[in-house]
């Protein structure tokens, strides 16, 4: 049985670095680039050709990391949702001109929610419907395009909340991301499943896995093998599914990207 191809999530500035790597195997890449609100004010297209110019023979698949900072896609504030939604559609934007077939995006729950959204009956009715209102020209435009829009976890403590968020959606543009390192994180300081839950729980809504490997206390961002993560059950997990999730080691320091896929690598895992 032929073994996942690894991908990676990197800048303008540490593509070059990483080319050869990337071409060798046709490899996804994420580029995180076009999530901040500098950037998508001024002419990314300039920066964003750039990087079309530096990908020159690559054919695997395209993504990008899409605008987070400042906000969350469920804010009670119509006018903060505005802002979100136009955010959102500049990171489809960059993403449409790149050629990137899927963006990024935050899940809006948080520890708290997970203790107390359930205080009143029609608190996770109203959560679903504020994101509705945000996303909904942001859903209508990656159905378009053809852009794949996928949830990350963050602070989520219970992995079938965004999956239920993602299939309230309707869309079959809309589906779920994990974060290998953030489900750590919240299963070692707040009591969540371990990883390989998540994985299972989101079954084949899942098609973007972030790499990264931490000590459960922080977000570390470290290289597989680094840290405490099971790799082992993870890959047991994403073996059984059918949705060929993209693999993206997303690591603080872009230069322990090959170290971190031959850690996985050899445990036989990936390549």
């Amino acid at each position: 049985m032929s073994k996942p191809v690894l991908g990676a999530a990197l800048s303008i500035k540490s593509i070059p670095a990483h080319r050869d790597w990337l071409l060798e195997r046709q490899r996804d890449l994420e580029i995180q680039d076009f999530f901040r609100a500098d950037l998508l004010d001024s002419d990314w297209r300039a920066t964003a050709g750039d990087i079309k110019q530096m990908l020159a023979g690559h054919t695997g698949r395209l993504g990008i990391h899409g605008p987070f900072w400042g906000f969350k896609i469920d804010s009670h504030d119509p006018m903060i949702r505005q802002a979100v939604t136009k955010r959102l559609l500049q990171g489809l934007e960059a993403a449409e001109f790149l050629g990137a077939t899927q963006m990024v995006i935050h899940s809006p729950f948080t520890t708290w929610d997970h203790n107390n959204l359930d205080l009143y009956p029609d608190n996770r009715g109203n959560l679903v419907e504020r994101v509705r209102a945000t996303l909904a020209e942001v859903i209508a435009r990656a159905e378009t395009t053809g852009c794949e829009i996928v949830i990350e976890n963050i602070e989520d403590k219970d992995p079938r909340d965004r999956v239920r968020l993602a299939k309230a959606l309707e869309s079959n543009k809309v589906r779920v991301s994990l974060d290998t390192g953030h489900a750590n994180y919240a299963h070692i300081s707040t009591g969540a499943p371990p990883v390989d839950y998540y994985v299972e729980t989101a079954g084949d809504m899942l098609t973007h896995v972030h790499l990264q490997d931490t000590d459960g206390f922080a977000d570390r961002h470290w290289a597989p093998g680094e840290g405490n993560i099971p790799w082992v059950a993870v890959f047991r997990a994403l073996g059984r599914l059918t949705s060929n999730p993209r693999l993206i080691l997303e690591l603080r320091n872009h230069d322990d990207v090959r170290a971190g896929a031959a850690h996985l690598a050899a445990l036989g895992l990936a390549e």
